[in-house]
């Protein structure tokens, strides 16, 4: 039996993750799931490749209420009733991607915790990488986390938590998910179409409890998995939802017997 084994969601994208036990998947993912996203005074993109220690920033964001909580490592915390500014003609990875200003305490915040000015935002479907080609799910397996471990000589199987996947499941072997590519997966009450596999990049290097460099997951992923069906380096998958629905931790895991589309190789 497959099953969901972890569900992570970051509310501010790059800051620390939260892990409910069940979440509502709508058509653009989980409302309040990287809600939130920075860029530096230039416009440029600011997340954890550019300080790993964002992961010990610890953020609670209520959707409903608008209620945004910031805790800090030094025991300090920010929070209160987000308030948006205009419209802001930002990009996103290359692409438009319209969000608008935070007004409020957090943006002081963070810029004292960078070193440097950075700018907050919000973003009405999720900050998500490859929410654009649709990929407002993602998914990996703990078997996957583990096989890579062993090629990168880590003393125990990598956390999930590096990877900031949605979901981590258990019950198949290593890089299986791989196949799911093209296909209908029912996850508890959702259906997700997978439409290509993740490349990584140096944030997974990172240790998710302390934000340094600890293993060289991209030098063990280019050993074995040097090129994906979609992206280079790659480990888990990505998706959309085609039918909502709720999904909960041990929630189990179907996959269709047809292909809804050829998955191709790079």
């Amino acid at each position: 039996m497959i099953t969901v084994s972890r569900i992570s969601i970051a509310p501010v994208k790059s800051l620390g993750l939260v892990f409910p036990d069940e979440v509502q998947l709508g058509a653009h993912g989980i409302a309040g799931d990287r809600r939130f996203w920075m860029t530096d005074a230039t416009g440029r993109l600011y997340n954890n490749k550019r300080l790993g220690t964002f992961v010990l920033v610890r953020p609670t964001w209520d959707e409903e209420s608008g209620q945004l909580t910031l805790a800090f490592p030094n025991g300090s915390a920010v929070s209160g009733t987000v308030e948006l500014g205009t419209e802001t003609a930002t990009t996103f990875y290359g692409a438009a991607f319209p969000s608008r200003r935070v007004i409020g305490p957090w943006e002081d915040a963070l810029s004292e915790y960078a070193g440097e000015p950075l700018l907050l935002f919000h973003a009405p479907d999720g900050a998500t990488d490859r929410g654009l080609h649709g990929g407002t799910v993602s998914l990996v397996s703990e078997a996957s986390l583990a096989r890579l471990g062993e090629v990168a000589g880590a003393a125990a199987p990598l956390d999930g938590r590096r990877f900031r996947m949605l979901f981590e499941i258990d019950g198949v072997e290593a890089h299986e998910e791989d196949e799911w590519i093209g296909r209908r997966i029912r996850i508890g009450e959702a259906e997700i179409v997978f439409r290509g596999d993740i490349g990584r990049c140096v944030v997974t290097s990172h240790d998710p409890d302390t934000g340094e460099t600890d293993v060289d997951t991209l030098r063990a992923l280019a050993t074995y998995r040097r090129e994906g069906r979609s992206e280079p380096l790659p480990l888990g998958i990505y998706g959309q939802v085609v039918e909502p629905g709720r999904v909960r931790i041990g929630d189990t895991v179907t996959i269709a017997a047809t292909r809804v589309f050829a998955a191709s190789s790079t």
